[in-house]
């Protein structure tokens, strides 16, 4: 952490696969959109000597944000593995978007690495989503240091930027959250703002200049040692208050000079061990230099203070069957179980699957046992098949690099697995486990489409199969009840990178359409219909005559027939005949084409004819029945509710539940929950929700989450009911 001597970058070279899980660190870096992370992942790379000074890779494109879909959009949409290779070690840097459209490619990041680089700008501060992160994080007790980027910008202030950092992340101790090293200002320019030149280590007391593009170590001044000597006391004492040797702050108390090496080890220790989370600052290389400020520190960091695979418990494995298997932890030469990070398509390559390795080595050209976890309810088929591993590869930008194995601990790709998912295990073909899946972020924004023409209606069901097994954040619906296909995403930005791959990768043009949600009618009071069904035209003719009594029924009973029919007047073979009618005539709808439900339909009487009546004139009598009886009563149109839980901020309760209300929506309540949050719970009609995805996260500057669940149909308001049915009568 800042005592370490360093040859010229690119003396560790590109990385290369891993032998052993020791040599191997696995890093996400999080942070929001625009914070730097991608930018940050280019110059480790640089100081690495994995890319050149431009921050490329050899045959051109950059290390992180390679893929089209990413330059068009100017941001990150996906997650990219950069492996670089630092004293020996091969560190795996998983860069993450920042959007919240994208937060299951985050999650599977976080799934993937063993440690966090939280990733703040000095000129924005830390958003909302990004605290929840961290919190989440905590939880599970992954280690996480900050970096402190843009202090470039005029409004940049790195003390005040830690302070902010210490309040929002330390919690109750605020201590934990500390700086390694302070900023060095060069001159002040013209506007008044002095440029960070290099950094100071607080713990070696040493000063690392990067004005000229290469790291200058020297020793502080006598006007600096002040300043050094009041940021290194607290630090040590963080440090130390988190240490395993409990005689340590005894002796520093007792006025004992602890010794450098100690600290530093103590503070690697607490880092790995998620109790002390530094604060450093990083800047990318000016043009033609070879160092960005802070990279050669940060690199140390992750090296020497992140855990190895070995320190991150593997999550629980079953068999398929579901009982329990016990594996050592990240163990090259245990059991296989692998699992599927990430699923991307290549046009050249085709399907490239990012896998992470928890237990034994995993060898290419071996055949592997593929588990799925059946997501069936967002279009992906459970697995259960053997497939024969092709080429294992360390992506670089758009290259691979072949690799002949890969270890327990490590990442890598695998081209062309026709039938493993995003979330699948691969395991031993004789020896077949299963992995606790990692929770994914259920979708909540309803994208209806249909293919633009006949060419792209061939290709809409393949494409669609395709795009929901790269990413299960993203969930398929055939509706039955209104004829459309739907995509449910995480946001706008989300479907429009859903859009654009379907019309680029899989070369499918559709058209986007209102989404409808799934209307019913019933009946309002008692009724009564007439089905006369008479047709005499020269051979057998159609004659069938049936009375029927409609009553509308409490929420959930259905469609109820009755015989009440007396003296044979509808003779028994043709009352199935009467019902089937019926049946069919609800499903059709009697008023605005909406499914029929909770009436019960009575049969009282009817007339037959011995030679003309028939199976099919009772069905018909039926449904024209039903149909006069709606002609005479009030229909109502009923709409789906569902019940929504909101969890979001103290400080936006208020604004949520009114908006809320203002979606004809009824609070049901709300409880107090953990990190000064409030969960909300009310019924809202789902006509009102479609876009609440996109306004929640206005209203509450990204910090809420919300989920929602069918309860029952209920009758709609009569004015927003006849705007509706003018609405699909216009579209119609």
């Amino acid at each position: 952490m800042g005592d370490k001597a360093h040859t010229h970058p690119g003396a560790a070279g590109r990385a290369r696969a891993a032998d052993h899980p020791t040599s191997v660190r696995n890093v996400v870096l999080v942070g929001h959109s625009g914070s730097g992370k991608t930018t940050l992942v280019e110059a480790l790379a640089l100081t690495a000597g994995a890319v050149n000074r431009a921050g490329r890779v050899e045959d051109g494109g950059t290390v992180s944000d390679y893929d089209d879909i990413e330059h068009r959009q100017q941001r990150s949409v996906q997650l990219s593995l950069v492996p670089v290779e630092w004293d020996g070690i091969k560190v795996n840097l998983l860069d993450t978007p920042g959007y919240a459209d994208f937060v299951g490619e985050l999650r599977a990041g976080l799934r993937a690495a063993d440690a966090a680089l939280f990733v703040v700008s000095a000129s924005d501060g830390v958003d909302g989503s990004t605290r929840m992160v961290w919190d989440e994080c905590a939880a599970v007790g992954m280690p996480r240091a900050i970096v402190v980027t843009h202090l470039e910008a005029a409004r940049a202030d790195f003390d005040e930027m830690t302070r902010i950092c210490a309040e929002t992340f330390g919690g109750d101790d605020p201590d934990a959250v500390l700086p390694l090293y302070l900023p060095l200002h060069g001159p002040e320019g013209p506007d008044g703002h002095a440029p960070v030149t290099g950094l100071t280590g607080l713990l070696s007391r040493k000063l690392f200049d990067y004005s000229t593009g290469e790291r200058k170590e020297s020793e502080p001044g006598e006007e600096q040692r002040p300043l050094i000597e009041e940021a290194r006391g607290r630090l040590i004492e963080g440090i130390i208050a988190e240490s395993e040797d409990e005689t340590l702050m005894d002796r520093y108390l007792g006025g004992e000079d602890v010794d450098v090496k100690t600290l530093i080890q103590d503070a690697e220790r607490a880092v790995a061990r998620g109790v002390f989370f530094p604060v450093l600052a990083a800047a990318p290389a000016a043009d033609g230099a070879r160092q960005g400020l802070g990279t050669v520190e940060l690199l140390d960091l992750i090296t020497g203070g992140f855990p190895t695979p070995l320190e991150h418990g593997t999550p629980s494995v079953t068999t398929p069957e579901g009982r329990p298997r016990e594996l050592r932890p990240c163990d090259p030469d245990a059991p296989l179980v692998v699992e599927v990070v990430k699923t991307s398509s290549d046009p050249y390559v085709g399907r490239i699957s990012l896998i992470r390795v928890f237990s034994g080595t995993l060898r290419a050209d071996q055949t592997v046992h593929v588990s799925g976890h059946g997501l069936a309810d967002r279009g992906h088929e459970d697995h259960d098949v053997d497939e024969r591993i092709g080429a294992l590869s360390t992506p670089f930008g758009k290259q691979q690099r072949p690799v002949p194995h890969v270890v327990a601990g490590d990442l890598a790709c695998v081209a062309k697995l026709g039938r493993a998912e995003t979330g699948d295990t691969l395991s031993a073909k004789d020896d077949p486990l299963l992995m606790e899946p990692w929770e994914m972020p259920d979708p909540l924004l309803p994208l209806a489409i249909r293919a633009h023409s006949k060419p792209d209606e061939d290709k809409l069901s393949q494409g669609l199969s395709r795009l929901v097994a790269e990413d299960p954040t993203m969930r398929l619906e055939q509706n039955q009840d209104t004829h459309q296909v739907v995509l449910w995403c995480l946001g706008e930005a989300h479907a429009d990178v859903a859009l654009e791959r379907l019309r680029s990768r899989y070369g499918v043009q559709v058209d986007v359409v209102p989404h409808r949600v799934p209307l019913r009618e019933t009946f309002g009071g008692k009724a009564a219909g007439r089905g006369r069904h008479v047709k005499q035209s020269g051979g057998h003719g159609q004659f069938a005559i049936c009375e029927i009594e409609v009553e509308p029924l409490p929420n959930g009973s259905g469609i109820e027939f009755v015989d009440k029919v007396v003296g044979g007047a509808v003779p028994r073979q043709f009352v199935p005949s009467v019902e089937k009618g019926v049946r069919a005539q609800a499903v059709k709808g009697v008023a605005a084409g909406h499914p029929l439900i909770d009436v019960r339909v009575t049969l009282l009487d009817g007339k037959a004819h011995s030679v003309d009546s028939s199976d099919a004139a009772f069905q018909t009598a039926g449904a024209l029945a039903l149909r006069e009886a709606a002609a005479d009563a009030t229909i109502h149109l009923l709409e789906p509710v569902a019940e929504v839980s909101v969890l979001v901020g103290d400080d936006y309760v208020g604004t949520v539940m009114s908006d809320l209300s203002g979606r004809r929506g009824r609070v049901l309540g709300t409880e107090q929950s953990a990190g000064g949050r409030t969960l909300i719970k009310a019924e809202v009609p789902e006509i009102e929700i479609g876009r609440y995805s996109i306004d929640l996260r206005s209203l509450s500057h990204g910090t809420a989450r919300f989920s929602r669940r069918y309860a029952r149909h209920e009758p709609m308001p009569p004015q927003v009911a006849q705007r509706v049915t003018e609405e699909a009568r216009a579209a119609s």
